[in-house]
């Protein structure tokens, strides 16, 4: 059994779907080229940008080509939607860089110092004083891909600790 579909029906269900999927492509791309400019990776940044670009053009013509369909319209605001999403995601799995995590406890670090050092981690402890008291300070440097180990052992190590987490867009190393 063949069924004809009208070549007009055809494109009004093609071209939104191709809108949808361009823009969600385009905004992705946005999103991971926005990670890699402020890590300081202009080539892949460049070259993200150049691809992402002419995506977007395809799309912002088709819109501009068939203005009557309205359903346009929400293909390409769901894309970029989803765009975003995506791109929020594939950031995450990518887990470019560094993170700074400072740990304030009131407990002895010196177990956990040693820990992170013997495992790698950059980890500098300093003695301070909070609203509650003498406190320890202890600045971590660590992987992005390896933050929520870090943030586990943290938590096994005092769940009562307070933590601040930063990116770290460059860092130097150096024996003291």
């Amino acid at each position: 059994m063949h069924i004809d579909i009208p070549q007009s029906t055809f494109v009004q269900i093609l071209i939104p779907v191709l809108i949808f999927l361009a823009r969600m492509a385009d905004v992705s791309m946005a999103a991971v080229r926005i990670i890699f400019v402020t890590r300081g990776i202009r080539t892949l940044a460049a070259m993200i940008g150049f691809v992402e670009i002419l995506i977007w053009l395809v799309a912002i013509t088709q819109i501009m080509q068939n203005l009557n369909n309205i359903i346009n319209y929400f293909a390409f605001a769901a894309g970029f939607s989803m765009g975003t999403f995506v791109g929020i995601s594939i950031e995450r799995k990518i887990a470019i860089g560094n993170t700074a995590v400072q740990l304030i406890t009131g407990k002895d670090t010196t177990d956990l110092l040693k820990y992170f050092q013997n495992n790698g981690y950059g980890a500098t402890t300093i003695d301070a004083n909070g609203s509650l008291g003498p406190v320890k300070i202890v600045f971590i440097i660590v992987r992005r891909r390896m933050l929520e180990k870090t943030l586990d052992i943290l938590k096994q190590f005092d769940p009562e600790a307070f933590y601040v987490i930063g990116d770290v867009r460059m860092a130097a190393h150096r024996k003291l």
